[in-house]
């Protein structure tokens, strides 16, 4: 093909075709993981304008394209054709495409491509064992499903800014989002679990499906342990800061020289904690000795502990928790935990070429796997470079057919 080169992919994926009509997050999440695990991965984007990402910046790469960093982060391992589904002839193109494929992945607003053929009634008539997966806000039915779902209204929305961030009564307290876009990704890890579930069925079976996904589903599932506490407790939860709603302590204190974080799971390793800093006689307490009495005990045993832990510089108390096999830790910044030799030991940050010699650095598929590793073949791709190549070899379109379809805006090349 054009553009990027077509080495074997190796991953536990390979031989799996996906047709990736989605755009922004959470979509391209899972087709990147997809495609880490070896699938190929075509992706449609609209000619002359390209994934929206591409222009979520500053910063951007230094490079003829200018594509924004955000784009990089979630478009590794995939080929962009550059295809107008909203022309007839742009539609049937990619209808073809999804005649051979084994999944779809789209996140168009529900009922958004029914007017193009491209809706899951249209593509499993056309192929059975088609797995389509339908990514949106507030899924297919319901009475939301109409709304357009953004990551972080979804962080609001569902509860989880509610438990983030300070409490009310502490300076700069308030509901608090997620440094990351969390809802998105999180339905993009789901939507590819839920993916690998129904490659499994169509195996047994040969039968494809739809898979329903929608951000708030997701973000709600995850609240987990919190969503408990209220369910079969009774317990409203509520923002804690960097405390832990159940296991005390847990959380970061302040040693002389900067903060450090101390995770205790148990009463053994509370004990042994003590121990350390001082103050073995806390466990003996009536209201500390087990987790239990901690808990709603918290401030009081924080005033305990605080001025034995403030004594201590960071990096020593860090390495004799380490040494008492104690969790314990200090928090990073992104540059830091980067350049940590534990990151680099596991090959998280890795660089890929791409077609035009430019440099990407990305973030690494993060199971490791003893037989069929993730691998990674193809650098994000610019707009449309591999246009030329998925119509006239994938789909067999005439040099000639194909420049009239290039002078009707209906496809398109390299966009920069």
């Amino acid at each position: 093909m054009s553009g990027n080169p077509s080495p074997k992919a190796t991953g536990p994926l390979a031989g799996i075709k996906v047709l990736d009509l989605s755009r922004v997050l959470a979509g391209p999440w899972c087709t990147q993981i997809l495609g880490d695990l070896g699938a190929e991965v075509i992706k449609i984007e609209q000619p002359g304008q390209g994934d929206d990402t591409r222009r979520w910046g500053p910063p951007f790469l230094e490079d003829g394209s200018k594509d924004a960093a955000y784009y990089l982060c979630a478009n590794r391992n995939k080929k962009s054709a550059a295809i107008n589904l909203a022309d007839p002839r742009g539609a049937e193109l990619i209808r073809k495409i999804a005649a051979d494929a084994d999944i779809v992945v789209e996140n168009f607003r529900v009922g958004g491509l029914v007017k193009y053929g491209l809706d899951y009634a249209a593509l499993s008539a056309i192929n059975p064992r088609l797995i389509y997966c339908s990514v949106t806000g507030f899924g297919q039915d319901g009475p939301y499903k109409d709304r357009g779902g953004y990551d972080f209204l979804i962080q609001g929305m569902s509860g989880l800014m509610s438990i983030t961030g300070r409490p009310d009564d502490e300076p700069g307290g308030g509901p608090m989002k997620v440094g990351i876009p969390i809802s998105d990704l999180v339905t993009g890890l789901y939507s590819a679990i839920s993916i690998l579930a129904a490659l499994a069925h169509r195996d047994r079976t040969g039968e494809g499906q739809h898979i329903d996904m929608a951000l708030l589903d997701t973000q709600v599932s995850l609240l987990a342990n919190q969503a408990s506490n209220y369910l079969n407790g009774g317990m409203i939860p509520r923002r804690l800061g960097n405390e832990h709603p159940n296991t005390v302590p847990y959380q970061d204190f302040s040693c002389a020289d900067g903060d450090i974080l101390v995770a205790l799971g148990n009463d053994r390793q509370f004990r042994s904690f003590c121990e350390l800093i001082g103050r073995p006689d806390l466990p003996d307490d009536p209201r500390f000795k087990d987790n239990a009495g901690r808990s709603p005990n918290r401030h009081a045993l924080q005033e305990e502990m605080r001025p034995a832990i403030a004594k201590w510089k960071s990096d020593d108390l860090i390495a004799a928790m380490e040494a008492a096999k104690l969790p314990g830790g200090r928090v990073n910044d992104i540059p830091h935990i980067l350049a940590d030799p534990q990151i680099e030991a596991r090959g998280v940050v890795r660089e890929m070429v791409r077609s035009d010699g430019t440099v990407v650095k990305v973030l690494g598929y993060p199971g490791k796997f003893s037989k069929t590793p993730a691998d990674y073949r193809y650098a994000p791709p610019r707009s449309g470079e591999d246009t030329r190549g998925v119509l006239t070899d994938l789909l067999g379109v005439s040099e000639a057919d194909l420049a009239a379809l290039i002078e009707a805006g209906v496809v398109a090349e390299k966009l920069h």
